[in-house]
């Protein structure tokens, strides 16, 4: 019985710490979302990276095998 009543108490505790997160982040978005953009457009390790191509881009095309 003593198992039960653990396994039922951390199911209860995770359920209101998922809870808790949650409503966290409901309640925060608008300014995380800002705050996150910002640290992406800041970031000096990202500068040396290149961008990914556009999807509409024809790029992959450029890789040919020809036979010779």
């Amino acid at each position: 019985m003593a198992q039960s009543s653990s396994t039922k108490s951390a199911a209860i505790v995770f359920g209101a710490l998922a809870f808790g997160w949650l409503a966290i982040e409901m309640a925060l978005k608008p300014w995380m979302v800002k705050a996150r953009s910002a640290m992406d457009d800041t970031d000096p390790d990202d500068a040396d990276l290149p961008r990914p191509a556009d999807e509409g881009d024809d790029k992959t095309d450029d890789y040919v095998v020809s036979d010779v």
